[in-house]
C-alpha cells in the first residue's frame, strides 16, 4: 500500500495560465508502480479543484482524470461532497463514474442514522432502495431494508417451550422450529418469565440463544428469574446464552436492525428472543417498527431460527390489540392477562392462534412459583371458571362436601356391616336350635327303632315257646 498526501490551500497559490493534473498523474503513476497497485482511492476529489474558479477547467480535468485511471486498468474509489440539488459538488462525477454510491446521515427524533443508496451501477443489477449501515470496530456493516420475501423453508420439527403444560396445550410438542412466537400482555403478567423458560430449555438442549433486551439489563433479568427458580447465569458462562441490552433510543430503528443482524450472523443462535418489541416505538412509528420486524423475522425464518417476541399491551380492555401491529407476523400468539375477581388480580393465559397445529382453546390460570411457571387445571364452579382465592374457597367447600359425603358413606357402611353381623348371629342361633332339635329327633327315632326291634324279638321268642306257626 502506498499513501500520499497533497495539501492545496487556496490562499497559498495563485492561478496563472492553464491548469491541469499532469503533476497528479505523475505522482499516481509512481505510486502505482512502486507497489504494483490494482486499486486507487482519492479522498476527496474536491481538494484537487478547490482552488480553481473556472468550472470548465474543472469539468475537463475531471473527465481526463477518470479516463486516465480507466486506461491504467485501476479500480478507483473517489469520494466527493454533495452539491446543492446534485449528488456531487461539480455535477459531473456521477455521470463519468461506472458506479455511484450516495451516503446520507439523517436525524429523526434526535437519533442519527447512516444510509447508503446505489444510484447507478453500469452492467450490473442492483437494489435501488436505501441501506442503513453501521460503522464499528470491525468495519462497515450493511443491512438491506427490503424484505427477503416469503422464500423460507419450513420443518415439522418441534422445540419445547420449557413449560410442559404449555407444550401440552400446543399439541403436546411445543413450537415449530423456525417459527415466530408472540407473547403479549399488560405489565406484570409474566412475559419475561415465559421467555426465560424458553431460553433455559434451549440451552439445556445445547442450543445457542441470543436475548435482545430493551427494558432490563442482563444482570437484572438473571436476578429476577432466580426468584422463580430459573438460573440463567451458567448458560451465559458456557457461551450458550448471550444478552444484548440497550435502550431503544440509543440508535435509530435501522441501526438496531443492523446491530441485531450483525450479532445473529456472528453468534449463530438457534433461538432469538426480543423483549419487548413495543419499546421500539420510542424511536419510530408503528408502521416502521412493523417493517423492521418483518425484515428481521424473514431473515430468521430463512435461517430456521425460532424467534420469540414479547409485546406490552395497554390495560385489559382490549388485550388482543397491540401497540405494534405485529400479530399477523406471528405463527403462534400467546396472550397473558390479569383477571380481577373477589378483590384480587390473578394471571391467566390462552393461545389465541398457532398455525399448523391443533391447540387448546381453554383459558388457563397460571401462577409464578419458586419452580417457575405453573399452569393450573381449569376449575369450573357454579358461576363459571374460578381463579385465585375464589378457586381456593370453592375447592375448600367442595373438599368439605366430599368429606361429609365420605363420612355418610362410612356410617352407612358401618350400619350395613352391623346389620349383616346381626343377621349372621340370628342365622347362627337358628342353626344351633335346628341342630339341637335335629339331634333330639334323631335320638327319638333311634330309640323307637330299638324299641320296635325289641318288641319284634320278644314276639319271635314267645312264638317259639308256643310252637306257633
Amino acid at each position: 500500500i502506498s499513501l500520499d498526501y497533497v495539501q492545496i490551500d487556496r490562499s497559498e497559490i495563485e492561478e496563472t495560465g492553464e491548469y491541469d493534473l499532469e503533476g497528479l498523474f505523475i505522482r499516481l503513476e509512481h505510486a502505482i508502480a512502486s507497489v504494483g497497485a490494482k486499486r486507487v482511492v482519492l479522498d476527496t476529489i474536491e481538494t484537487l479543484f478547490s482552488g480553481i474558479p473556472n468550472p470548465a477547467v474543472v469539468r475537463a480535468e475531471l473527465k481526463r482524470l477518470f479516463q486516465w485511471l480507466k486506461n491504467k486498468g485501476m479500480t478507483t474509489i473517489i469520494t466527493g461532497e454533495q452539491g446543492e440539488k446534485t449528488f456531487t459538488r461539480h455535477g459531473l462525477e456521477e455521470y463519468v463514474s461506472d458506479c455511484v454510491l450516495f451516503l446520507d446521515h439523517r436525524i429523526s427524533e434526535q437519533v442519527p442514522t447512516r444510509r447508503m443508496r446505489v444510484v447507478k451501477y453500469r452492467g450490473s443489477a442492483h437494489e435501488t432502495n436505501e441501506f442503513p449501515f453501521l460503522i464499528d470496530e470491525k468495519g462497515v456493516h450493511v443491512m438491506p431494508i427490503t424484505s427477503l420475501g416469503l422464500r423460507h423453508a419450513v420443518t415439522n420439527k418441534r422445540v419445547s417451550s420449557g413449560i410442559p403444560r404449555l407444550d401440552a396445550m400446543l399439541g403436546g410438542k411445543g413450537y415449530y422450529r423456525g417459527s415466530s412466537v408472540l407473547i403479549s400482555g399488560s405489565a406484570g403478567t409474566g412475559k419475561t418469565s415465559f421467555v426465560a423458560h424458553f431460553a433455559d430449555s434451549a440451552c439445556r438442549r445445547g442450543e445457542r440463544c441470543l436475548y435482545f433486551a430493551f427494558e432490563e439489563s442482563e444482570s437484572q433479568v438473571m436476578r429476577n428469574m432466580l426468584s422463580i427458580g430459573i438460573n440463567l447465569e451458567p448458560w451465559v458462562k458456557k457461551g450458550l446464552l448471550k444478552y444484548h441490552a440497550d435502550r431503544p433510543t440509543i440508535y435509530g430503528l435501522e441501526i438496531h436492525l443492523s446491530v441485531m443482524q450483525k450479532m445473529i450472523n456472528e453468534f449463530k443462535p438457534a433461538v432469538v428472543i426480543v423483549d419487548p418489541v413495543s419499546n421500539l416505538n420510542a424511536v419510530a412509528n408503528n408502521a416502521n417498527v412493523k417493517m423492521m420486524l418483518t425484515r428481521l423475522l424473514d431473515q430468521l425464518k430463512l435461517d430456521r431460527v425460532t424467534t420469540v417476541l414479547t409485546i406490552l399491551t395497554q390495560g385489559s380492555a382490549n388485550p388482543e390489540s397491540t401497540d405494534v401491529d405485529v400479530s399477523s407476523l406471528a405463527d403462534t400468539w400467546i396472550l397473558l392477562r390479569d383477571t380481577e375477581f373477589g378483590g384480587e388480580r390473578n394471571r391467566g393465559m390462552y393461545i389465541l392462534k398457532s398455525r399448523g397445529m391443533a391447540h387448546s382453546n381453554q383459558i388457563r390460570e397460571f401462577v409464578l412459583t419458586d419452580k417457575g411457571v405453573n399452569i393450573l387445571d381449569v376449575y369450573v364452579g357454579p358461576s363459571g371458571v374460578l381463579t385465585g382465592s375464589a378457586r381456593l374457597s370453592q375447592e375448600t367447600q367442595e373438599k368439605a362436601k366430599d368429606f361429609v359425603r365420605q363420612q355418610d358413606a362410612q356410617i352407612k357402611q358401618l350400619d350395613l356391616e352391623r346389620k349383616r353381623k346381626a343377621m349372621e348371629a340370628r342365622i347362627a342361633d337358628i342353626r344351633a336350635e335346628f341342630k339341637t332339635e335335629q339331634a333330639e329327633v334323631e335320638k327319638s327315632i333311634k330309640q323307637e327303632k330299638l324299641r320296635q326291634r325289641k318288641v319284634s324279638q320278644d314276639r319271635e321268642a314267645m312264638a317259639k315257646i308256643r310252637k306257633a306257626d
